[in-house]
């Protein structure tokens, strides 16, 4: 459960946490040690800003430039979807001025809060800025969002929503303004510059929007088959529908009436590729593509750090929808 509090400070309503004696009782819980990233100890003047998935560290790296230090408690190339937190991760989140937290994605960063909130002792009490209400998250059964995909029982805790808003520039250029808030609130010399780095940041995201626009307005196709339901935000910006495979779990296996599903839709829409991820074995839409004589391409939902960044991971991702779709 998060807290709500006042801050004494000007800011945004975010939420804080406090105490660290966590550590043990969560050590105790049989939490395995997955990453080990924390602090340093030689930077008592910057904010300390601690992320759980590597978009929301790109907006705080963005927006807080030399102001903030940031730690993501995802390492790179680990999937963010099973993430399990060393004692050491809940220490690095105690030390924490801010949290950028997605709650539902990632149940054992949603319990280490939990326990902190908990936690009577008297340390040190990190904001949590919850982006969900900013990134203005949609539920797969609301009446303005495309079908992408099927409903397999695995949500992570979030009704059934898609929790891939970063797929959409212009979602995630509105989390860029409530992190500069955030952070000013905490550090109020510092708002020119956080609300400088949002605008310049929302001017790139706005960019990338237009490009995406304009490469996915004419096209042969309009249905992507996807490894893992991933792009649904996508998918609602740029008239697109997704059909995946395994659903929102990364790892689940496709029951015998799912393939026929997808096939049948492949047949439905002329689609010639199935998409799989960096981090998504490539088996699954191996097989599918070999039965149904499609193509196999990569579309990263951009959820671990990828190579070049967030800017550089989306045009990609554009490249290989324009040339999967058909675009002109």
């Amino acid at each position: 459960m998060f807290i709500t509090v006042r801050h004494r400070r000007r800011g945004p309503a975010i939420r804080t946490v406090g105490g660290l004696a966590a550590v043990a009782l969560l050590a105790g819980c049989g939490v395995t040690v997955q990453t080990t990233a924390g602090f340093a100890a030689d930077s008592p003047s910057t904010l300390r800003v601690a992320t759980s998935l590597y978009p929301l560290e790109f907006l705080a790296a963005e927006v807080g430039g030399d102001r903030v230090e940031v730690v993501n408690l995802t390492p790179a190339g680990a999937e963010p979807h099973d993430l399990e937190l060393a004692p050491t991760d809940v220490l690095t989140l105690g030390q924490a001025d801010l949290v950028l937290a997605l709650p539902g994605f990632q149940p054992a960063i949603d319990d280490a809060l939990a326990h902190l909130g908990a936690d009577a002792a008297v340390g040190t009490t990190p904001a949590v800025l919850d982006v969900t209400g900013p990134a203005r998250l949609l539920g797969l059964d609301q009446e303005d969002e495309h079908e992408h995909g099927h409903d397999d029982g695995h949500d992570h805790g979030m009704a059934g929503a898609d929790p891939h808003f970063w797929l959409d520039p212009l979602r995630l250029a509105g989390v860029a303004g409530a992190v500069a808030d955030a952070l000013a609130g905490l550090d109020p010399a510092g708002t020119a510059d956080y609300e400088r780095n949002a605008a310049a940041l929302t001017t790139r995201l706005t960019a990338l929007d237009a490009q995406y626009t304009a490469g996915l307005a004419e096209c042969e196709r309009r249905t992507i088959v996807t490894s893992h339901q991933s792009f649904g935000y996508l998918g609602e910006r740029y008239d697109l529908t997704e059909v995946s495979v395994s659903g929102l779990d990364p790892e689940g296996e496709p029951a015998p009436v799912r393939i026929h599903e997808i096939a049948t839709a492949v047949a439905g829409t002329g689609a010639t590729t199935v998409f799989t991820e960096p981090l998504t074995p490539p088996k699954a839409a191996r097989v599918l593509g070999a039965e149904l004589g499609i193509s196999v391409a990569l579309l990263d939902p951009i959820e671990t750090r990828p190579d070049g960044g967030y800017l550089a991971a989306a045009h990609r991702n554009l490249s290989a929808l324009r040339t999967a779709l058909g675009c002109s």
